[in-house]
């Protein structure tokens, strides 16, 4: 046998950095190996042999890639970008961008929108935790249902949405420490001629379908989980309840003609929006509650999200500490909403 074939072998059977390949390759020289092959012959599957393991290192390249990451963290910084759910019709917080260009260099995913698509406050604080994480901010849009639900299946990898935190959710999701907090209130019809919680007894209000204020009329505060001192009213009596979609749709829909239901409930930041655009709404007496907004991560996720959290957390009391969320709770609702309530 080709002395020069020998030592090229011993040469090719260190490249054990993806093995299976080369084992079966090792394999099926060796069973050659013991035949009578000679001259002419043994050069063909000499040639046949190289050429065959080229391609097997260059598919184990390909495929392999390097170890995979083994948490969360590590994956979003590795891929280079994280993928944040929010609602693209929950304004100021969370909004489209009809005049925004998709950057041609950007790592979101076709399906998903770039910080240059979308705007808010919820936008800018995602945005910022990329920033802080040094990879880029991208944006899926799920309903609010799939993502209060939990059990996410990966298709994002944190929520960056004014969600409370309530009991039945900690069940589900992991929390970030409160970014902001907002006073729930209900908005009615200008015209309704209704001025206090007694005058809604057996109306019909509006809410965001699986929101706090879905629990709040129907008198679940176990589910709803915030403590006494936060709540300040209770529902009204008999109050029929139509869930929508989102409570920004309840908005619209009364400014569009719908008359099914007299008023919606929400946060104050949406209602003053609503008044500022121009909608046939007005405030219906004093706040009747109030919420603590965080970040939320999913505890089914399939890799740890430990160590993603607690970044998470880090920068967002960074941000609290060195004023970023104050100023942006000033740019986007005119008033810091970032202190908690006493």
């Amino acid at each position: 046998m080709d002395t020069n074939y020998l030592h090229n072998w011993k040469k090719w059977s260190m490249l054990k950095s993806r093995d299976a390949p080369i084992k079966t390759l090792k394999a099926a020289i060796a069973v050659a190996s013991i035949q009578s092959i000679t001259g002419g012959e043994m050069k063909k599957l000499y040639n046949v042999f190289v050429v065959a393991l080229v391609a097997a290192l260059a598919l184990t390249a390909c495929g392999g890639g390097g170890a995979k990451a083994d948490n969360l963290l590590d994956a979003i910084k590795e891929r280079g970008y994280i993928l944040v759910s929010t609602d693209p019709n929950y304004a100021p917080q969370s909004f489209l961008n009809t005049e925004g260009k998709r950057p041609a260099d950007t790592k979101c995913p076709s399906d998903a929108l770039t910080t240059a698509e979308m705007q808010g406050f919820d936008v800018d604080v995602a945005k910022a935790i990329g920033t802080g994480l040094g990879v880029e901010t991208c944006f899926a849009t799920p309903s609010w249902d799939a993502i209060t639900a939990g059990n996410w299946a990966d298709k994002w990898d944190i929520s960056v949405g004014s969600m409370t935190i309530t009991t039945a959710r900690q069940q589900i999701l992991n929390f970030s420490v409160p970014y902001y907090y907002t006073p729930a209130v209900i908005a009615v019809r200008a015209d309704s001629g209704l001025s206090t919680l007694a005058d809604l007894e057996g109306q019909a209000l509006c809410v965001g379908a699986a929101t706090t204020y879905d629990q709040w009329l129907n008198n679940d505060f176990e589910g709803l989980g915030l403590p006494a001192s936060s709540i300040y009213a209770q529902p009204p009596a008999n109050v029929t309840v139509v869930p929508l979609e989102t409570d920004q749709e309840c908005a619209q829909a009364i400014a569009a003609g719908r008359e099914d239901f007299v008023g919606y409930v929400t946060s104050e930041t949406v209602v003053d929006a609503n008044i500022a655009e121009g909608f046939p709404v007005v405030k219906l007496g004093s706040p009747v509650y109030s919420e603590d907004l965080a970040a939320a991560i999913d505890k089914n996720a399939s890799l740890p999200t430990d160590t993603f959290l607690a970044e998470v957390n880090k920068i967002i009391t960074q941000m609290h500490e060195d004023g970023t969320l104050s100023n942006l709770s000033l740019q986007w609702f005119d008033v810091d909403l970032t202190q908690a309530p006493n």
